[in-house]
This record gives structure tokens, sequence and C-alpha cells, in this order.
């Protein structure tokens, strides 16, 4: 585990380009590839959404799909504030902090509220979503690039649902809980080099 956080504290110093999705936008595929890749370009989106499965996954139940159903939807209300220049406060803060909130979540196995959880998840994204609408490339269409960050975004909640649900199922005697708290751990840790960041 120890040899994890090294490797994953490395990465966050010393890879700027890969820590950070949105410190503007690059490249000319201006539509749905673009939206598509751009959650999986950065860190923080990749460990924020990951983590809203992996929580979805602990609480089951009704949380297994409305906890990632409000990060989706908030998510689109975002992004729709960031596309009209709507500014918000504190977009990079927020979104690193959702890296520590949320792994914490995990990491503690917290058995908060479904309105809590959706109440959570859907802040955060509201602030996800801005910093994607924000880099609409210039020239973009709206649609098909909001249409793949949203896409990209429901992929990494599904997968964290997955890894939830099948390290619990696999191993025995709770070591797949354990095994997912870990990660959130590791999630909260990487959180907190990306707040360090911001400042």
């Amino acid at each position: 585990m120890k040899t994890v956080l090294r490797a994953l504290t490395f990465i966050l110093l010393f890879a700027p380009g890969a820590a950070l999705a949105h410190s503007g936008a690059a490249g000319h595929d201006h539509g749905f590839a673009y939206g598509f890749l751009h959650p999986l370009g950065g860190l923080d989106h990749l460990l924020a959404m990951i983590a809203v499965g992996l929580l979805a996954a602990h609480l089951g139940g009704r949380a297994l799909w409305m906890v990632p159903l409000s990060f989706v939807i908030l998510m689109a209300a975002g992004g729709a504030a960031g596309f009209a220049e709507i500014r918000l406060p504190y977009v990079e803060l927020l979104i690193a902090a959702s890296v520590v909130v949320l792994g914490l979540l995990v990491a503690l196995r917290a058995n908060i509220p479904l309105a809590a959880a959706m109440l959570i998840a859907g802040f955060f994204a509201i602030f996800h979503g801005h910093a994607h609408g924000a880099e609409l490339p210039d020239g973009g269409s709206p649609y098909p690039y909001a249409a793949g960050f949203l896409l990209a975004t429901a992929l990494l909640h599904l997968a964290g649902i997955a890894l939830g649900i099948g390290l619990t199922k696999l191993f025995a005697s709770g070591v797949g809980r354990r095994i997912v708290q870990a990660g959130g751990g590791a999630m909260a840790l990487a959180g907190v080099v990306l707040l360090a960041r911001v400042f």
C-alpha cells in the first residue's frame, strides 16, 4: 500500500499535465470524442467519478443508480453554466476537495443517508461540469461535447460500482471491503496533494 501511495504522490507532483483535466482546451476534435476524453485526461475528475461509484456500491439499493444519476444531472447543469460563461467561485478548489471528501467517505465506509449522498455528489458535480463546460473548444458545438463528457462520467461511475461490488464479493472475510477502503484512502490523499497544487 505504501508503494502505491508513493507512486501516486510522485505522479501528482511531477506530472502537472496529467493531474488536472481542465488546464485549457487543446487538440482539434471539438465534438463527442474530445468531450468523452476530457474527464479521462486528469486524475481529479477520474478519481472523483470513480469514488462516486464506489460510494454508491457501498450504500447499495437505490443509491446504486440515484447517487450517480444526481452527479450526472447536476454535472450537466454545471456544464451548461460553463458553456454560458457564468462564473462560479472556487471551481478548482472544490474539484480537488471533491476527491478528498468522496475518498474519505469511501475509506470510512460512511453510512450516510441516500439524500445526503446525492446532495454531496450533486454539489461537487456542478463544479466538475462547469470545468468541462468552460473548456468547450472555440468553434465547437456544446451538444456532442457534453454528450461525450456525460457518457464518460457515467461509465466511470459504473466502473466504480463494479469495482466496489466486485472486490467485495471476490474476496472473503471482508478483505475486499478493506481493499476498497484503502483505495478510498489513497484517493483522499491524492485529493490533498491536488488541493496543495491549487493553493
